[in-house]
């Protein structure tokens, strides 16, 4: 028998459910895992397939199956084998999705277990714990994306991985490479290649604009891959969002650009802008939704912002088919939601998650000072940016003030990519913890921005150099992303079910690295926690193109050097003392600690020191796998792209517990001229400065020796290059020292020597108690609960779920087996959900955060309660 004649013979009450995407898709994968696994067996049916519907209670019990959970994209199946040897699966679901995630969930099991996996019986119901669950890929190089943009091969196998791994929603991002706005960042724009995208796909009547140099030709295969991509993703049963991230058709008179955008002028750009996009949508019908940048960076000034976007909105709206409306929440206004009020569109306000960065997977509690606080420069035109950079400021890094119970908008988020860009990234704890955390306040979920985010950006790209590889048996070329499998895996199933069975990524692992799988899975767990930390702790800037801690351009510790290139985004000293942690009321900034230890009143916030101490215990479990791993001996290419990348994250792990110590030691030394501490510090950093030292030999000849993601210092360049600034560093450290100790050689007066900052917190079991939910404008009791009487003090901190809001405290009272307090009746009058969490102290030691953070930092340090007029889950 041929193998053609091999087939998954499928039976189903509704012939349409079979035809409906992404159903014949998921049958295909299904089709195609059952012929790997059965070889050319006897029969021609491989597998034999009954979809129910959720509601067919009769053929459910006659299957002996539950109805799946009554929400979308819920199913259950049951695997039964048969004694003909053919196995019978069995699949209830309330839609086309439900349907299709149950029937990939067979063929990933038949890919990676073979036969096998239907050998015996197995029921399985599962249900989507985030609405949204995204990945973004942006068009950032015209050099280095324009291969995969017309690769059909290349979608073909990257969009089936997306939807195996259960996105939903697919955006494919045009015009974020360059931020037009008043400052320097936007200017000598180069590369705008599909940046003011519409004369780049397309010919509007009316109009005579067009982008030079680019044929017609070339622009109508633009418009044909774009429309490509839209139903190839729809196929799959993930939503198509075009993101239009760009209005800017001119970024000043000294930006050359390669492709002048011609026949524009102001007077035309609303009408014309939207005449186009009204266009686009009608030519790729499968267009799900649009993302726009509608803040000044996406090049219409603020002042009437609302009337330009009126104009696309409405042009938008007279589609007549539903389509989402995603606007960045960086300066959002009620006059732009005004605006995108309008009859088929649902908007969406999408918020950042850590900044432009990935942090861990609780949202920060509260956003650095300096977001709170309008920002003024000389010569600053309050008509291009007088919203963002005034009162609308907080909105820059987080949900701001967008989660009123009582709101009339969808929140979702995104995760930005200035942590990691490059190192491959793997920890299902952390993972898992984003899709508990991803739905906050009723949020809609998360769009993950994926490796290699802005690779070649801003003029940086060269012809077919995106692939970071040097060695041939280590390139992947237009297929780089296959590298990341194993992230786009943790991310897409784990926000579908945070819960899920470790078996999900296990699978995926052994057939990846084989019998070196536990202990790669040990070593990525472990490392990959370290950058997401440091991102939180360390908040030098928020902006991805000035803060890469993959590739740390060094912000000093020594006073004598204080930094320029942080300058715009952090406080002073402009030094590791000054930087502000991403989120302040959980996290000391150094300076911050110093103070509060030299003065005896350190608070329950994570001090530096604990945070390298957190980083060490990474580093020593993630090196155990490492080691595991080499005794295994694989050396597959993915195996060997792995192993240098965490030996890179272990260093770094190193680079950054050392110098989060040396800057606690040289801040001491700065209160209290004691020579010890300065001691310390040259030692520890001196140490942290070696780690760092040993990347450039472990990536050589791996990595291309410029990694260009932008044109700025923290946007391109290698570890190597680096290392002078932390040289010179180390340098003046050793020259106060010198002084320091002919000062202290000198003094009558000999300095008192300072204990190293090491702290130990009492443990204590003491945990907080609420009721679900609070009544707006009654006082809501908080109690913390603590049997064994290990406390002797403690303190309530609560604020609405409103970063532009800071916190507040009451003192807890001594009640029977614990402490009590009250949220007052007047503070829960508004519409937010409140936040809290409880600082518990006992006799003589530092003070601990309670719910806090455990130690797989995965989980969320405070707890959140709606109100009993909210309607959500």
């Amino acid at each position: 028998m041929t193998p053609d004649r091999h087939h998954v013979d499928v039976h189903c009450a509704d012939a349409r459910v079979v035809d409906q995407a992404p159903v014949p898709w998921a049958l295909a994968q299904l089709t195609d895992a059952a012929r790997r696994a059965f070889g050319t067996g006897s029969n021609a049916d491989l597998l034999r397939v009954l979809l129910v519907s959720a509601d067919d209670h009769a053929t459910l019990r006659r299957e002996g199956l539950d109805n799946p959970p009554g929400v979308s994209e819920a199913f259950t199946f049951a695997v039964q084998p048969q004694p003909d040897g053919v196995p019978r699966i069995t699949v209830a679901a309330n839609d086309a999705r439900g349907y299709a995630y149950a029937l990939t969930e067979v063929a990933e099991r038949l890919r990676h277990e073979g036969a096998s996996a239907l050998e015996r019986a197995q029921v399985q119901t599962d249900r989507p714990a985030v609405p949204v669950r995204g990945i973004q890929r942006s068009f950032s190089s015209a050099h280095e994306d324009t291969p995969w943009f017309h690769d059909r091969a290349f979608w073909t196998a990257y969009l089936d991985h997306l939807a195996l791994q259960r996105f939903n929603r697919f955006q494919l991002a045009l015009g974020m490479q360059y931020n037009y706005g008043t400052g320097t960042e936007s200017r000598t724009a180069t590369d705008n290649y599909l940046c003011f995208p519409y004369p780049f796909l397309l010919d509007v009547p009316g109009y005579e604009v067009r982008a030079q140099g680019v044929t017609d030709a070339e622009r109508d295969r633009n418009l044909e891959s774009l429309a490509y991509i839209a139903q190839e993703t729809r196929r799959r049963g993930m939503t198509f969002q075009l993101g239009l991230w760009n209005h800017a058709y001119d970024f000043g008179y000294d930006s050359p650009h390669w492709y002048p955008i011609l026949g524009i002028s102001r007077q035309i750009h609303a009408s014309y802008s939207a005449a186009a996009l009204a266009k686009l949508l009608r030519l790729v019908p499968e267009i799900d939704g649009l993302t726009f940048r509608v803040h000044h960076e996406g090049g219409v000034h603020e002042e009437g912002h609302e009337h330009f976007w009126n104009e696309v909105f409405q042009a938008v709206s007279d589609i007549g088919r539903p389509i989402e409306v995603d606007m960045h929440a960086k300066g959002v206004d009620s006059a732009l939601l005004r605006a995108v009020d309008k009859p088929n569109i649902r908007p969406v306000i999408s918020a950042k998650y850590w900044a432009e960065h990935m942090g861990l997977p609780y949202h920060q509690a509260s956003i650095r000072e300096r977001e709170l606080t309008p920002l003024t420069w000389a010569g600053m035109d309050r008509s291009v940016t007088g919203v963002t950079n005034g009162e609308r400021r907080f909105t820059r890094y987080g949900y701001a003030d967008y989660l009123s119970e009582d709101r009339t908008v969808d929140v979702m988020f995104r995760m930005w990519p200035g942590t990691q860009k490059l190192l491959l990234w793997g920890d299902p704890e952390i993972a898992a913890g984003f899709g508990r955390y991803a739905t906050l306040g009723g949020s809609r979920g998360l769009e993950f921005c994926e490796p290699l985010y802005f690779k070649g950006r801003k003029g940086t790209g060269r012809p077919y150099g995106r692939d970071p590889y040097l060695r041939s048996d280590l390139r992947l070329d237009v297929h780089d992303w296959r590298k990341y499998r194993y992230t786009y895996l943790l991310w897409g199933r784990l926000l579908y079910n945070p819960d899920a069975h470790p078996d999900t990524w296990r699978r995926f692992l052994s057939s990846e690295y084989g019998v070196a799988a536990p202990h790669i899975e040990r070593a990525l767990s472990a490392l990959s926690k370290i950058l997401p930390l440091v991102t939180v702790v360390h908040g030098v800037s928020g902006a991805n193109n000035f803060y890469w801690p993959e590739m740390y351009v060094d912000l000093a510790i020594s006073y004598w050097k204080q930094a320029t290139h942080y300058a715009f985004d952090t406080a002073e000293p402009r030094t590791w003392e000054g930087v502000s942690p991403f989120d302040p009321t959980m996290f000391y900034a150094v300076g911050e600690f110093v103070d509060d230890l030299l003065s005896g009143q350190v608070s329950g916030k994570y001090t530096p020191v604990e945070v390298a101490a957190w980083i060490d215990s990474f580093v020593a479990d993630g090196e155990r796998g490492l080691t595991a791993t080499a005794e295994a001996g694989s050396q597959a290419p993915q195996t060997e792209r792995t192993l240098v990348d965490l030996r890179v994250l272990a260093e770094l792990g190193r680079f950054f517990a050392g110098k989060l110590r040396a800057a606690v030691d040289y801040a001491i030394f700065r209160r209290t001229a004691d020579p010890t501490a300065l001691e310390r510090a040259v030692e520890v950093l001196g140490e942290a400065h070696a780690a760092y030292a040993r990347i450039p030999s472990a990536v050589a000849g791996v990595y291309q020796d410029d990694m260009a993601f932008g044109v700025g210092v923290s946007e391109r360049g290698h570890w190597s290059d680096r290392l002078m600034a932390m040289r010179e560093d180390l340098h003046l450290l050793k020259l106060e020292l010198s002084q320091a100790r002919s000062a202290a050689s000198a003094s009558s007066t000999k300095a008192q020597p300072v204990p190293a900052a090491a702290l130990v917190r009492s443990s204590t079991r003491a945990r907080v108690e609420t009721a679900d939910r609070f009544e707006r404008g009654s006082a809501f009791p908080v109690r913390l609960r603590d049997a064994e009487g290990s406390v002797d003090r403690a303190t309530l901190h609560y604020r609405r779920l409103n970063q532009g809001e800071r916190f507040q405290t009451a003192e807890m009272r001594r009640c029977d087996g614990g402490f009590t307090a009250s949220i007052p009746a007047e503070y829960t009058a508004g519409s937010f959900p409140l936040v809290l969490f409880v600082e518990a102290q006992t006799a003589g030691d530092p003070p601990v955060i309670l719910p806090g953070l455990e130690p797989g930092l995965a989980n969320q340090p405070y707890i959140l309660v709606h109100s009993t007029s909210w309607k959500g889950a």
